[in-house]
């Protein structure tokens, strides 16, 4: 009589014998009563009476291939499980899910090898768990907290749940309980999931991620692309056991492009303390497959390695054609036990003639270095930035290089995420770089410094160069190593006899005339050429020994206060940006003592260890009328100091500080002091005068709150732009065309302007177009020309040629012409001088560093490709933007009683305060305005900054900037509504 049990097997058989797609629609519907607690019992007991069927009924038959499945006892020798009579598991396999194989067995022998600390009371996901075979085994001989299996095979990932039933119930449907008292069903669990897919959507993080992954190209690499269906058929989804992500990655012509992604998946999912365990293929080479972990910032370790036979289903002519190429060869082995690889190539030719080839397999560990930095970076990349992973290097052969580079990288990520503009800094520096500098020397050396006592220029040379010409001594000296950046003209002037050995504190009468005398660094030699000389100027340095203690910076503090001359001390040698600083006798003096007024220390930052020609300059100063007019001189010979330098330099002090305690030190501080008349060279008459024209620089005021006078673009920055950037600065081993420009330059002025390459003789680079127009205007003094400036051109231009003493004329242009110079009103003054020689012979020319020339050229690429959507789209928002604006104030202004003049493009625009004329502010006792005092009385009474007439050089007219932040705007316009209000 038959039971019901076997009624019940019978059908499920006959149904199996259909087809494999039938088989697995039964076997579907038994894990579905396995789901349900009620029918549970009974659906397990049904596998195994299945099982007995087909072993003793059926025993000489491939139920394989009757039924499309099979009950597979896995053995697991010597097996350390929680139930002692455990040697194996029970697996149900199925013809489109792989069935357990030398890699399998390989990755589980790696991670059997790892401590079982390592995994107890640990989650774990495993990827491309398959039958999920090896999550099962991991949570019963090591009790993990939770097991996740992941797979993209939504059949294996049925077959898996089924196989955890087999093995977390016995044979009567009853729960299997380990010491702990928890079941394989409390442990483990499996998802569908293309890689890590799930653990993101559900916000899981994991102690351990390991993986099974293949790395053989699939034919067809769009597979990925399209959402793969349980209902996909047998030979699809056997293939995605093959699939690999042709994502971009660098290792995709090695088969590596599916672990490359799992790998940076990883790094958001895993914890700080976490790991990543994969088996590797050996075929790349071992050099290329630890570089794909070391690269993203994972610190690797191999444990385990064997050799395995080359599956016969692989087709290996892809590597082939690879080889063919690249110089790149892949390792194969004939047999499993020779010792030299061989090709691709020769293993295709060897396998067609019917011998048998092997590869290695590892199984390799990864740890990430710097885990919160590196999850940094990889969110920033992962944000829109995908683009730029392949510029991605975190391996460093020296550790020093990666505890620099790495948390640099981080903080620049986290800087360019939150970034929606670059933000106007002050020619004396960032404030937050300035703060950190006097933060350092505040707790490191002890010195009650303020921000206010530093100022930032591009290098030392700018700024000795810079405060020579601020004071155009007679005769200065200077320290021989410091004197190749100076004008070739000082240094080969010989000293005018009425110079040498007079206490004169007059200046030269030029500022480009200044006389140089090279001067030894011994303090004792350098005190007997000042007494022999006189010096209105002294810059110097120390030597080594001399550094140790204040004895020499005291003697040359006496020496030069004596005769009356400035001591200019650079220590660029001698600052160590460390937590353990080695002693400085200069910084010993100034935590002690305030810094006479007479003295300057500079230093320039050079020690680093990623960008060792990144350099950056400070000064320090207690002489607030120096620190003041050095703000200014930057406004007018280079502009701003490099965002990313002082950005760079920054993160470094950063690091230093953030585990300090701040009210562990001295909050004591010494502000800088105004310095009255003495005995001491003033700033020059003519210098002084060229400086007042600089508006928007003084540090002796509070800076306003709402800026329209200065020359930057705070719009929205496209997101190329922040890629590029990043790209410049994560590269490793760029090569010299790569951070070249020009020939992109050229050819975007050809295709945009039609200029022809064959008109440009040479291209200079700078950080700013001051600092070019600054050396163009030293040229045109050398040859004694003249310079020609339109009405209304940008002022810091006409600062500049009267802070350099030069030759200029001013062309009256017409408001009927929008102040604009045509083209008859300047063929007079054309002339073919060329100044190329001057440029190349300008060490103080802020060059832009290689990480920026390298963003430079790859965004004038894509401008001049039009390939990069995202950038030309960024540009053209712009330009509608500045345009509404313009006409939004046009409106305005006319509004408020300004006559405008409407601008056909560009950043700003002009306009005269023509109702304003002659009148006073209600209730305040002030002068009646007019165009001399406007700028001022906005600013006081609206907190709004333009740039006046005497900037605009256009009598009467005033300037107004456009591309400015949303906020920043808005301000604005109700600031210039309020002044209405206050005089009209």
């Amino acid at each position: 009589m038959t039971t019901s049990i076997e009624a019940e097997v019978k059908v499920f058989l006959e149904q199996c014998k259909v087809s494999g797609d039938s088989a697995y629609n039964a076997i579907k519907g038994v894990l579905e009563r396995l789901h349900n607690v009620d029918t549970r019992v009974d659906a397990r007991k049904l596998l195994t009476a299945v099982e007995k069927y087909v072993q003793k009924q059926e025993p000489g038959v491939d139920s394989m291939s009757l039924y499309h499945f099979r009950f597979h006892d896995l053995s697991l020798t010597d097996y350390e499980g929680f139930r002692e009579n455990r040697q194996s598991l029970k697996l149900l396999e199925l013809p489109s899910i792989f069935i357990p194989e030398d890699w399998s067995f390989t990755f589980f022998e790696g991670i059997s090898r790892h401590p079982d600390t390592g995994f107890r009371d640990r989650d774990v996901t495993e990827l491309g768990c398959g039958n999920g075979w090896v999550s099962i085994a991991m949570a019963e001989r090591w009790l993990p907290r939770k097991v996740i299996g992941l797979d993209i095979n939504p059949r294996a990932i049925k077959v898996a749940w089924v196989n955890l039933y087999l093995n977390a119930l016995s044979d009567d449907g009853l729960s299997v309980l380990d010491h702990e008292g928890k079941s394989l069903l409390d442990r483990v669990e499996f998802h569908v999931s293309d890689l890590l897919a799930y653990c993101r959507e559900q916000n899981l993080t994991m102690d351990l991620i390991v993986g099974c992954i293949p790395q053989i190209l699939n034919p067809d690499p769009t597979a990925m692309s399209k959402l793969v269906s349980e209902n996909a058929s047998e030979e699809f989804l056997y293939s995605l056991s093959n699939y690999c992500g042709l994502q971009g990655f660098v290792e995709d012509q090695f088969g590596l492009g599916l672990v490359a992604r799992a790998t940076e998946e990883g790094i958001s999912i895993i914890r700080p303390t976490g790991k990543l365990i994969f088996n590797i293929g050996g075929r790349p080479g071992q050099a290329v497959t630890e570089r794909l972990f070391s690269r993203r910032g994972f610190h690797i370790k191999k444990l385990w390695q064997t050799r395995v036979n080359q599956a016969a289903d692989t087709d290996i002519l892809a590597l082939v054609e690879i080889e063919k190429n690249t110089r790149h060869r892949f390792e194969f082995f004939m047999g499993r036990v020779s010792e030299e690889p061989i090709s691709a190539r020769t293993a295709w030719a060897f396998l067609k003639s019917g011998g048998e080839i092997s590869h290695g397999l590892s199984v390799y560990e990864c740890r990430l270095r710097m885990p919160n930095q590196v999850k940094t970076i990889s969110k920033f990349l992962n944000n829109g930035f995908h683009d730029t992973r392949g510029a991605l290097d975190l391996s460093f052969k020296d550790e020093a290089v990666a505890e620099e580079k790495i948390p640099f990288l981080a903080h620049l990520a986290r800087g360019l995420e939150d970034l929606s503009y670059f933000p106007h800094e002050s020619p004396a520096g960032s404030c937050r770089f300035r703060n950190l500098i006097a933060g350092f020397m505040r707790i490191y050396h002890h010195i009650p410094l303020t921000p206010a006592s530093v100022v930032i220029l591009p290098s030392r040379a700018v700024a000795i160069e810079n405060i020579l010409r601020l004071y155009s001594p007679r005769l200065a000296l200077v320290d021989a190593a410091l004197t190749r950046w100076l004008p070739k003209k000082w240094i080969t002037a010989l000293p005018a006899q009425a110079h040498i050995g007079t206490n004169s504190i007059g200046s030269s009468k030029s500022n480009n005339s200044v006389t140089v005398v090279e001067a030894p660094r011994r303090s004792d030699l350098v005190v007997q050429l000042l007494k022999n000389l006189k010096p209105q100027i002294v810059v110097t340095s120390l030597a080594d020994y001399e550094m140790r203690t204040s004895t020499a910076f005291e003697l040359l503090l006496n020496a030069t206060a004596s005769i009356g001359a400035r001591l200019i001390l650079d220590m660029s040698e001698y600052l160590e940006l460390s937590s353990l600083p080695g002693t400085n006798g200069v910084l010993q003096y100034l935590s002690s003592h305030p810094m006479p007024l007479h003295a300057t220390v500079i230093c320039g930052l050079l020690k680093n260890q990623v960008y060792s020609d990144l350099e950056v300059a400070f000064v320090m100063s207690e002489n607030r009328t120096l620190l003041n007019a050095l703000a200014k001189a930057g406004d007018v010979t280079y502009g701003r100091t490099a965002i990313s330098s002082q950005f760079y330099y920054g993160c470094l002090f950063h690091e230093l500080l953030s585990f300090q305690l701040p009210e562990r030190h001295t909050n004591e501080q010494r502000l800088p002091r105004e310095e009255e008349a003495s005995e001491y060279i003033s700033i020059s008459r003519s210098t002084a005068e060229a400086l007042s024209g600089v508006e928007n620089v003084n540090l002796d005021q509070r800076p306003p709150t709402i800026c329209m006078d200065f020359d930057e673009n705070l719009l929205q920055v496209p997101a190329a732009v922040k890629v590029s950037v990043f790209e410049g600065f994560a590269r490793q081993n760029i090569s010299d065309d790569e951070i070249d420009p020009r020939p992109e330059i050229l050819e975007y002025l050809e295709s945009t302007f039609g200029v022809p390459h064959s008109y440009t003789k040479e291209i200079f680079l700078s950080d700013t177009s001051t600092s070019l127009f600054t050396k163009l205007v030293l040229a045109c003094v050398e040859e004694n020309g003249t310079l020609v400036f339109p009405m209304g051109s940008c002022g810091t231009l006409v600062s500049v040629a009267k802070f350099l003493e030069a030759d200029f004329r001013i062309l009256p242009t017409k408001v009927s012409d929008s102040f604009k110079a045509t083209a008859g009103q300047i063929d007079s003054f054309l002339t073919d001088a060329v100044f190329i020689e001057a440029f190349k012979d300008a060490p103080t020319l802020s060059r832009p560093h290689g990480t920026l020339k390298y963003s430079i050229k790859k965004l004038l690429g894509l401008l001049v490709s039009q390939k990069f959507d995202d950038l030309v789209a960024g540009l053209e928002v712009q330009k509608k933007i500045l345009q509404h604006r313009a006409e939004q104030l046009c409106k305005l202004l006319k509004e408020c009683g300004w006559d405008v003049v409407e601008p056909l493009g560009g950043t700003s625009m002009v306009a005269t305060p023509s109702a304003f004329y002659g009148k006073c502010v209600k209730g305040e006792s002030t002068e009646a305005l007019c165009s001399e005092n406007i700028r001022d009385a906005l600013l006081k009474f609206t907190d709004l900054s333009i740039s006046s007439s005497s900037w605009t050089g256009i009598p009467n007219y005033c300037r107004f900037m456009l591309g400015l932040t949303d906020e920043v705007f808005a301000a604005s316009c109700r600031a210039l509504l309020r002044f209405k209000e206050l005089v009209l």
